[in-house]
């Protein structure tokens, strides 16, 4: 069998999303699996925000997998991973690795990550392969959020002037910068305002910006319907790190009642553990569990000190 990998074209968004439904709603046992996800999606807006890090596999011109390759300046992962159910355990998975491993090494990332099935050997003993090892799990977090306060204009990106947004993006890439150096979530920020995927919610004190929130929110989005979702979240470390973040959730539970949704969802890393535990106290309960692998063998931005929410599905 012959596998060519080359770089997902347009006219095949609808094919791959198909494929990945089928091949996660299979694999996790669902009575119909494209069904898998429901209205929230990945594929098209991740392409439409950077076509040369979406890659395809094919089998005489037939389209059988692909993987997407996201980077967040010195730091990568890869994923949905996706081939479809029959040409499984034949190998088209680890090309579909190695183009998106290629693709974050030429983008200069110091770390790649990758989040995959805790429960599953076979998926851990794949990554290894390419010198990916476990570290923590990685708990995706959902509550019922209640009426609250509105969010003032001044919290919201999309309500910035380009000028302000500009200066706010700065702002932001400094705090990433503080938690892993080279960390820039600015693709990410500016693919949700360009694509109206959601917004970006700001935390601000005297000192100026003291955390970010990346969010989206209702279907055709990562979030879909009812729902707000945490791409990308984090507050700066160090003193009053626990309030900042508890004001940053405040936000995000703000956003989401404003945008008429009333499920908000984030994924936490549990080797952030006081941010974890804040968030269960808040009433966030358990979804999904996955666990984190990282190449090379090193903590990241996965650290006790980070007060961070995000997802690398």
């Amino acid at each position: 069998m012959s596998v060519s990998i080359t770089l997902l074209q347009e006219n095949e968004l609808a094919a791959a999303d198909h494929i990945f439904r089928l091949a996660f709603g299979t694999f996790v046992g669902l009575p119909e699996p494209t069904e898998f996800y429901g209205d929230a999606t990945y594929i098209h807006h991740r392409w439409k925000a950077n076509p040369s890090s979406v890659f395809g596999a094919k089998i005489d011109g037939k389209l059988i997998g692909s993987n997407l390759a996201i980077n967040w300046g010195s730091f990568g992962y890869f994923g949905p991973l996706s081939v479809h159910p029959d040409f499984w355990n034949q190998g088209v998975g680890q090309h579909l690795i190695e183009a998106a491993i290629a693709y974050l090494t030429q983008c200069n990332t110091s770390a790649i990550g990758l989040f995959t099935f805790a429960q599953s050997p076979k998926h851990h003993i794949l990554y290894q392969k390419f010198g990916f090892r476990l570290r923590f799990l990685t708990a995706i977090l959902a509550k019922e959020v209640q009426k609250l306060q509105p969010i003032p204009q001044t919290n919201r990106y999309s309500h910035m002037s380009e000028n302000e947004r500009v200066e706010t993006l700065k702002t932001i890439v400094q705090l990433t910068n503080s938690i892993y150096e080279g960390l820039d979530l600015s693709t990410e920020i500016q693919t949700v305002q360009t694509q109206e995927l959601g917004d970006t919610v700001l935390l601000w004190d005297d000192a100026g910006l003291s955390g970010f929130a990346v969010c989206h929110y209702g279907a055709g989005t990562e979030a879909g319907s009812n729902t707000c979702f945490v791409r990308f979240g984090a507050v700066y470390s160090g003193n009053n790190a626990a309030q900042r973040f508890e004001q940053l959730l405040d936000l995000c539970e703000a956003l989401t009642v404003a945008q008429g949704m009333s499920r908000l969802v984030a994924g936490v890393n549990t080797s952030r553990d006081e941010a974890y535990c804040r968030m269960l106290a808040r009433g966030f309960h358990s979804e999904i569990t996955g666990v984190a692998m990282h190449r090379p063998n090193e903590a990241g931005f996965n650290r006790p000190d980070v007060f961070a929410m995000d997802d690398w599905r």
